[in-house]
């Protein structure tokens, strides 16, 4: 049954396409570099304004009071290991924070975690050494037995399983001063369908513009940074 209506899915899915807008942008207040699937390339937004990494850099320029630089290397459907291969002959800008957006289409095509996780670790590591990176967050897995698009049993299943590679990204990066890792807000795990786009798979603007703040508020935290104001 789980296979049959995951193939269904697949043949009938309405697909959106990647946010148009830049991809990177000049920032003297900080720097960070965004690597990730569908959800990081801004699926569900219009513009890269609207979508994950647009929001974190307007987010970050509010509380730093001057704008910041950043770096997005995204592309839908890509698995952590696809992901690594990006970054691996992409040409890296210098960077303070790694942000990485994975995990979800581990969870739909079955990769292992030890698979995902190890590539996950490679990407933090070409971060450091090419692009001198100081601090990493991982974003977790969002709750996939919420998404609209998924029909019963297949949606508790697939929640089920994000919710294994969380357990097994957190034990990864226990432990580690320089890794992180940040769950979707609170609002996004209660009321995930209400803030998805239209395909029922994808955040929409409102929901992007929610994990961009929680993203920043971790990397002021944790890089100890002074923040002229907060997110209203």
């Amino acid at each position: 049954m789980l296979i049959l209506q995951g193939r269904r899915v697949r043949a009938t899915a309405l697909r959106l396409p990647e946010a148009a807008g830049p991809r990177a942008a000049e920032g003297p207040a900080l720097r960070f570099l965004m690597v990730g699937d569908s959800s990081a390339a801004g699926v569900g937004a219009a513009h890269q304004d609207e979508a994950l990494a647009g929001r974190l850099a307007q987010a970050l320029a509010r509380r730093l009071g001057q704008p910041v630089g950043w770096q997005l290397i995204a592309t839908s459907g890509h698995r952590s290991e696809q992901a690594l291969a990006a970054i691996e002959t992409a040409q890296l800008a210098p960077a303070d924070v790694l942000i990485t957006s994975l995990g979800v289409n581990d969870v739909v095509d079955q990769v292992a975690s030890s698979r995902a996780l190890a590539a996950l670790d490679r990407i933090h590591a070409l971060a450091v050494d090419r692009a001198g990176v100081r601090l990493s967050l991982h974003c977790a897995a969002p709750p996939m037995q919420q998404f609209p698009l998924l029909p019963q049993p297949l949606r508790w299943f697939f929640g089920r399983q994000a919710a294994q590679f969380n357990a097994a990204l957190e034990a990864a990066v226990a432990g580690h001063a320089s890794r992180r890792v940040l769950h979707l807000p609170r609002a996004m795990q209660r009321d995930a369908a209400a803030l998805m786009a239209e395909d029922g798979f994808h955040p929409g603007p409102r929901g992007y513009a929610l994990w961009a703040e929680a993203l920043a508020d971790q990397v002021v935290t944790d890089l100890g940074l002074p923040s002229r104001s907060m997110a209203t």
